[in-house]
């Protein structure tokens, strides 16, 4: 699915946003069981510096420690929108992290989304990627919610690629 592009999931959501909604805090959570081991799906999605599981992500360049809080990424999409984050929570034996969008094209603020991977009830893994955040004036809490959404769904039907699913 790589022609999904961030620059498509903002322009989807700015032609569902109609009107002004409650600017409070909105939360989004994704989830996706997987084949694969929780230690397997951590290998590959627990590097904070590491996206290319994600197909939205051209490249990602980290200053400091990509396992300690306070490091950076740069991420660079495949049409050329960039983000910037910073590791705020990194825990490897729980296979959790946590970061904050510094600066991007999303129509957020306030953004922290935590990624976890977890053992699924029958074997195998569950993943869930969750965020808090308020939306810009720019669109309506649908549509943000929209934004965010669709680069989650697209980084979990890239893990069924790789790792399977029993659903």
């Amino acid at each position: 699915m790589r022609g999904v592009s961030l620059r498509r999931a903002l322009a989807l959501a700015a032609l569902f946003s109609a009107g002004v909604a409650s600017a409070g805090e909105l939360q989004v959570s994704v989830s996706q069981t997987l084949s694969a081991s929780p230690e397997e799906v951590w290998q590959e999605i627990g590097r904070f510096g590491q996206l290319s599981w994600h197909p939205a992500v051209a490249t990602t360049v980290v200053r400091g420690n990509p396992e300690r809080t306070g490091a950076v990424r740069e991420i660079t999409t495949v049409d050329g929108a960039v983000l910037v984050e910073k590791l705020v929570a990194h825990a490897a034996g729980q296979h959790s992290m946590s970061y904050r969008i510094l600066r991007s094209p999303l129509p957020v603020s306030g953004y922290v989304s935590t990624l976890r991977v977890l053992p699924a009830q029958f074997g195998g893994s569950k993943v869930v990627w969750s965020s808090h955040f308020r939306r810009t004036a720019a669109v309506d809490d649908a549509a943000a919610r929209q934004a965010v959404e669709g680069i989650y769904r697209v980084g979990m039907q890239s893990l069924v690629k790789a790792f399977g699913s029993p659903q």
